[in-house]
């Protein structure tokens, strides 16, 4: 029998989902189903394809607990969507933004770039205070119009407590942007719950589908708020109706996606989406806290390795960074890369990332190599 994860089959254990997740069989078979019906019949089912496209709507909707598909966008990465969003907004001189420290560049940059129209970001370091939280609603005044934080931070893994933060900014009146990309596909999230204005997700990391496309979450209440920055004929509803002489932008989060969508990608994401949800996410959870808890548990007794990860259990993700007292990080990765183990360097620490369908296998793999090497 063919395995769903045919990276399993490699020698060595691909520990990198944090950056680039494997296909599964079933994504790669739809893609390949994909390609074949295009060259054989071009777009002639293409009201089949509408069809997939409203049931991947419906999946994410399920996945980020959006009250409906109509809050759901496609769009091409979490740079765009978060674009969109510090773009569209109507920010007036004085105003700020609020933000943790280190934040990957696609939720850094865009807001740095609102300098030019007075804006001011504040980054707060999480990391300096036992209380993460606090120090991000201390830094909210009566001027903050968005306080936006990556659910799980990218570099070590680092989780924030989205609930709290979330009733501290609707309390206020400030919206609250989540870049969910570290945490969709591998732990549950539910904006709702969380009272997220704005939630954004690439699929090419914990999905485990392609890059190029993108989950996009905006609130109802919102919608209105944000200017649009582009015009197309996908932005509406009954976008087919070509006889039309009004093209009143959509009331849905369609309104975000002004032209052809990414067809293929969302193929894809519909097989890599219906596996997750038929595993169902607190099961995927539960075996990526677990490779997560054993990493920990099992890297310390490592002479000279120590973490870089919070090892509190409300802060724990699927990301863990680790060290060495005397071995530099670049060296300790390289030596896993030449060992055929797939990791990532960052921020100081050696990055590893397995997902629900890896386990004791695959890590002792990982824990015999970095013996060998330190």
């Amino acid at each position: 029998m063919q395995t769903p994860f045919p990276v399993l089959e490699q020698d060595a254990p691909y520990l990198n989902h944090a950056a680039v997740g494997p296909w599964p069989r079933v994504t790669a078979e739809a893609v390949q189903a994909f390609a074949d019906e295009n060259m054989r019949h071009g777009s002639a089912n293409y009201f089949q394809w509408l069809e997939r496209e409203r049931q991947l709507r419906e999946m994410l909707a399920r996945m980020t607990g959006a009250p409906s598909a109509d809050d759901i966008a496609l769009l091409k990465n979490t740079t765009e969507c978060i674009s969109l969003v510090a773009w569209g907004l109507d920010w007036q001189p004085g105003d700020n933004v609020v933000l943790p420290a280190g934040e990957f560049p696609s939720n850094r940059l865009p807001w740095l770039a609102q300098s030019a129209r007075g804006v001011t970001a504040r980054e707060i370091d999480i990391r300096a205070t036992d209380d993460a939280e606090s120090a991000l609603i201390d830094a909210l005044d009566e001027r903050t119009r968005l306080l936006t934080v990556s659910s799980v931070q990218w570099a070590d893994g680092f989780r924030l407590d989205l609930e709290r933060l979330g009733a501290a900014c609707r309390q206020r009146g400030v919206l609250f942007f989540v870049d969910a990309i570290q945490q969709l596909g591998a732990l549950p999230i539910d904006v709702e719950a969380c009272q997220a204005d704005f939630l954004a997700a690439d699929a090419h990391k914990w999905l485990l589908a392609p890059e190029g496309i993108a989950v996009f979450f905006c609130r109802e209440e919102v919608r209105p708020q944000l200017q649009l920055l582009q015009q197309g004929w996908h932005m509406v509803d009954r976008s087919w109706d070509f006889d039309r002489t009004e093209w009143p932008v959509s009331d849905t989060a369609v309104r975000f996606e002004a032209g052809s969508p990414n067809t293929t990608g969302q193929a894809a994401l519909h097989a890599s989406a219906g596996l997750l949800l038929d595993v169902g996410i607190e099961r995927v959870a539960a075996a990526v806290l677990e490779n997560t808890d054993r990493l920990m548990t099992e890297l310390v007794r490592i002479p000279g390795v120590r973490l870089n990860s919070r090892t509190a259990p409300a802060r724990r993700s699927g990301i863990v960074s680790f060290g060495h007292e005397t071995i530099a990080p670049g060296q300790i990765y390289q030596g896993l890369r030449e060992r055929g183990i797939s990791c990532a360097l960052r921020e100081g620490g050696v990055r590893v990332s397995p997902h629900f369908y890896q386990g004791e296998s695959e890590l002792g793999v990982f824990f015999d190599a970095l013996a060998h090497i330190v």
